[in-house]
């Protein structure tokens, strides 16, 4: 009988930097829910975050010897990359011209998926810890980081100035910090 192996994260990296086979199975098997749910609720689009996803463990496979647990968890690392990721694909030309096309019908069929796939994000715990922020923050980080605004595309949205977005913004992580350790 087979048992499926864990890993505390620096085997894990110590592995996949000797590029692994079997721990980067593992790595997907055990974040890909995860990241997809996040990923999806950027671009909100099933088909095209499936797509992306794929890209962020190819990403994640190249640039795993550039992550430094000094700076912070491999998920968080992770993190990083698929919303970056999602950003860089809302961004493209390629991106814009396909959402002008789309029918509505088209466009509902990401929020039901959405839906479904919030309870990935909600089982790594992170819904939690933003409700434990001030609204004023928590809706900041959901906007900059869930829905891939900028800080200034925020201060124009919520009218309020750059500064005190990008200061809500880093106290909100400052505490978040605090809170994972």
């Amino acid at each position: 009988m087979n048992t499926i192996p864990t890993y505390s994260e620096q085997e894990l990296v110590s592995l996949l930097r000797n590029r692994d086979n079997k721990a980067f199975g593992y790595l997907y098997d055990h974040y890909s829910g995860a990241l997809f749910g996040i990923i999806l609720q950027i671009l909100n689009d099933s088909e095209l975050a499936s797509d992306v996803l794929q890209d962020v463990f190819v990403n994640i496979w190249r640039k795993i010897d550039s992550y430094d647990s000094t700076k912070g968890r491999l998920f968080t690392w992770m993190l990083n990359i698929a919303r970056n990721a999602s950003i860089d694909t809302i961004r493209s030309k390629n991106y814009q011209n396909e959402k002008k096309n789309q029918t509505m019908d088209c466009q509902g069929d990401g929020a039901q998926v959405a839906l479904i796939t919030q309870v990935n994000v909600d089982n790594i715990g992170f819904r939690k810890l933003l409700n434990l922020l001030r609204e004023d923050q928590r809706s900041l980080i959901e906007l900059a980081y869930f829905k891939g605004y900028t800080h200034e595309e925020i201060a124009d949205m919520e009218n309020i100035p750059l500064g005190t977005v990008k200061t809500r913004i880093r106290s909100a992580l400052i505490q978040l910090r605090g809170l994972l350790k």
